[in-house]
């Protein structure tokens, strides 16, 4: 249940519609939803350590709300070109790189955790 929460919060903060992107065969959205998905599954695989449910949800939103801010800063830090622009023009080396971000810095955090 969490994962669909913390997709659509993912939705709500890119400028394109992950879900519409792929319908259309957008790899590049693919590879950063994807990435997304293996990040969120990540953070909640490593929140699922606490026995108590009250920490899992309390972990795992922290974890997940971590990896929001890492998102806002990679987009805020890319001055060259807007990454979630370049996602919904079908840029798959951008798509790959934020794949790559998301399931990287959700491993630092998923490590964190525990």
């Amino acid at each position: 249940m969490e994962l669909v929460v913390f997709l659509a919060c993912f939705e709500r903060l890119t400028s394109y519609r992950c879900w519409g992107e792929i319908a259309e065969g957008n790899m590049a959205a693919a590879l950063a939803t994807g990435g997304k998905i293996a990040g969120i599954c990540l953070i909640l695989r490593s929140a699922a350590s606490y026995p108590d449910t009250t920490d899992f949800m309390k972990w795992s939103c922290f974890g997940v709300l971590l990896l929001f801010v890492a998102y806002l800063l990679f987009e805020f830090c890319t001055p060259v070109f807007k990454i979630d622009e370049e996602i919904k023009s079908r840029n798959t080396a951008a798509g790959m790189i934020s794949c790559c971000i998301s399931v990287s810095l959700a491993l630092v955090i998923a490590a964190c955790m525990v």
